[in-house]
């Protein structure tokens, strides 16, 4: 069974411009992360797609694979769709171009939950929460499952509301969503062709359109989260976390 991974790496970016290029480290951000992707031993190849000519050149310093796709998608998801569309590949893994620092086991997880579960089209990884004030926090996606990890619904509110404690219970009681899945070919590509769901537009967490129509999100819990960057001081505290 042929895994590869993809990194939409989009050059423009609302809260921090060109953060994709960012080199203070001495790499670019989005190396550090392909490299990870290349430490994944389930992995075939890994790929990034890209809409920036800066983006194609600094990829091409440093020796990934990258390819051109529109600047018109409106997510990450639709730009790995075209990126894929004529490779000869059984399961994608959508790995954002700011996730450095990802334990590459976590890559080989999601993955390995399509291998072993052939009744489920797509994938996503949940890790435990570390205090209270994370599970209300509206920038953290919140999932709960049935007993055997099929995602039944994703939020930005806190899920479950814990009734006799007022909103947030115990805090081991929640699961804590990851930005990375994995599809299988066929699924992402009948995936990026449906209608943007209800769900979708309300809590703007674009795999409820998955649920939505009824396709099964396997889920797996793993130790810890990892930081993304989304802002300038997120790249620098990373940048000191490489440099110490």
């Amino acid at each position: 069974m042929k895994i590869i991974v993809v990194i939409p790496a989009r050059y423009g970016s609302s809260r921090f411009a060109g953060k994709v290029l960012a080199k203070e480290t001495g790499k670019y951000l989005v190396q550090h992360t392909y490299e990870r992707a290349l430490c994944a031993k389930s992995v075939d190849q890994a790929l990034i797609a890209t809409d920036d000519e800066r983006v194609m050149a600094a990829c091409a310093e440093f020796g990934a694979a990258c390819v051109m796709t529109s600047a018109d998608h409106q997510s990450g998801t639709d730009r790995i769709a075209e990126a894929v569309a004529d490779v000869d590949v059984d399961i994608v893994v959508n790995l954002q171009a700011d996730e450095p620092e990802i334990d590459s086991d976590y890559i080989d997880r999601v993955a390995g939950l399509l291998v072993d579960h052939p009744e489920a089209s797509m994938a996503t990884l949940l890790a435990p929460f570390e205090t209270a004030d994370e599970v209300t926090n509206p920038n953290i996606v919140k999932c709960i499952t049935d007993i055997n990890g099929r995602a039944i619904y994703f939020s930005r509110s806190v899920i479950p509301y814990d009734r006799q404690s007022g909103g947030v219970g115990e805090v081991g009681s929640y699961k804590r969503h990851l930005g990375i899945y994995a599809y299988r070919k066929d699924f992402l590509m009948k995936y990026t062709s449906l209608e943007s769901s209800f769900l979708e537009q309300a809590e703007k967490l674009e795999q409820l359109r998955a649920i939505e129509n009824g396709y099964t999100i396997l889920t797996a819990m793993v130790e810890k989260a990892w930081d993304g960057v989304d802002t300038e001081e997120q790249y620098q505290a990373f940048v000191k976390r490489m440099t110490k």
